[in-house]
């Protein structure tokens, strides 16, 4: 979502720091370029013109422009400040001291709430928390089937009685709570196109009736600034405590992530990746401030990397280094472990000096190659992944035939596994492993 900004900021903060010493004038004039990609954004004119107002008043001090490096000071001050913009500490869902937790899901129709709830269920089950899904939306078609659906694929119970209404089915997920032992109640409520009296009623009653420990409003980030006036409209009427922001991974251009803390006060809690059930985490405005800027996101890759693989599996590997005993099944192991932290245009995306270059790379690295990489690999034999240097011209031509793709990308996998060999022999020595620990993935060339 934003490539297109942080492209732009790219090119502004190359051409200061290409200037070398920096005057007010330079300062002022880089400014103006940040503004403009900010709008085009869709960043909300009010938070522009305040954010650069704190920009330019820090970076026109004497202590900025006088230092050797006054472009990487100002580029210091504009990170600083999208943090504040965005909240400048990352605010977690709060569980009760006294269980249940009450969480309810409230917006308007579309924005995801039903997918997020199991989202939601999902990451506190991984926490190691007990939640229960309640499915009160009644009104939209197959809303409660949806939910059922999602609840068995995230292994967590979903309540729903036909014929209650959407208070009485709060009511209902409170007793089957206690009944069942669960600590957290998720409560998927209904939406409509638009914000009305209808909507806010039931939903003050459902809050007066069962109290909400968390109300999380669930919004669109495709919807740009619609969404940050949906928040304003919610926030009059029910007592929210959050929001959460999905469909990031959209072309949309994302201004609504900008602007939305600071126009309504309410602080993003959780923000969606993207279609899977794990494609949702927790919003670090520092880390998001990070990626807008192009310099990626390792705490959150490391940490995707810590929930996601095999640790056994990644200790194994490790000890093959250490032995110079890597061959293409390891290699093959090597892949399933990357492709555990999803689509590569999103690790990418974290790695640091790649993700502003996303938008030239994606039509080169996509998760089809992978796919290619991994036919190639089963079109061998046992022997042949054990010892490449058996593998012929006539051996090659059969396993380009076997898994549908030319002599040429075998020929290329071959050398891409020869090259991650040779850097894992260069990893070797008395701090290779410690080397390998601290990489996110295992590199693949």
């Amino acid at each position: 979502m934003f490539d297109a900004l942080t492209e732009k900021l790219q090119t502004v903060f190359k051409r200061m720091r290409s200037k070398g010493r920096l005057t007010e004038q330079d300062v002022r004039e880089a400014l103006r370029e940040v503004r403009l990609a900010l709008l085009e954004a869709d960043v909300n004119f009010k938070v522009v013109r305040e954010f650069l107002g704190r920009v330019e008043q820090r970076a026109v001090g004497q202590d900025i422009l006088e230092s050797l490096t006054p472009a990487q000071g100002v580029i210091r001050i504009v990170r600083d400040e999208l943090v504040e913009l965005m909240g400048k500490t990352p605010e977690r869902v709060r569980m009760a001291s006294n269980p249940p937790t009450v969480i309810y899901l409230v917006g308007l129709q579309g924005a995801g709430k039903t997918t997020v709830a199991a989202k939601l269920a999902r990451m506190l089950r991984q926490q190691g928390r007990q939640p229960i899904l309640v499915a009160a939306d009644v009104y939209r078609p197959a809303a409660v089937e949806q939910l059922k659906v999602l609840g068995e694929r995230v292994q967590v119970p979903v309540v729903n009685e036909a014929g209650l209404s959407p208070v009485e089915l709060a009511e209902l997920g409170i007793k089957a709570s206690r009944r069942m032992a669960r600590d957290v109640v998720i409560i998927d409520t209904a939406g409509r196109l638009h914000v009305d009296d209808a909507l806010m009623n039931e939903l003050e009653e459902m809050n007066r009736r069962v109290p909400a420990h968390e109300m999380l409003l669930v919004v669109d980030a495709m919807t740009g600034q619609d969404a940050v006036r949906v928040a304003t409209d919610f926030r009059e009427r029910l007592p929210l405590t959050g929001l959460v922001m999905t469909k990031l991974d959209g072309d949309a251009r994302g201004g609504a992530a900008l602007s939305i803390r600071q126009v309504t006060g309410l602080p993003i809690k959780l923000i969606g990746t993207g279609e899977k059930l794990e494609d949702l985490e927790p919003f670090n405005p520092d880390r998001m401030a990070s990626r807008i800027l192009g310099m990626g996101d390792l705490l959150t890759l490391i940490e995707k990397a810590e929930a996601s693989m095999d640790r056994e599996g990644t200790e194994a590997l490790a000890q093959k280094i250490e032995k110079a005993d890597f061959t293409l099944d390891d290699f093959r192991a090597m892949i399933e472990q990357v492709k555990k932290l999803g689509p590569l245009s999103k690790v990418m995306e974290m790695m640091p000096g790649l993700s502003g270059q996303m938008a030239k790379l994606k039509d080169k690295v996509d998760d089809r190659s992978v796919v290619r990489i991994e036919a190639i690999l089963n079109s061998m034999t046992k022997k042949e992944r054990q010892r490449p240097e058996i593998l012929d011209g006539s051996r090659r031509l059969r396993i380009a035939r076997g898994s549908g793709t030319s002599v040429q990308e075998v020929n290329r996998l071959i050398k891409q596994f020869e090259d991650v060999k040779k850097m894992m022999r260069q990893m070797k020595g008395k701090k290779g492993r410690a080397r390998f620990g601290r990489m996110p993935f295992p590199p693949l060339g």
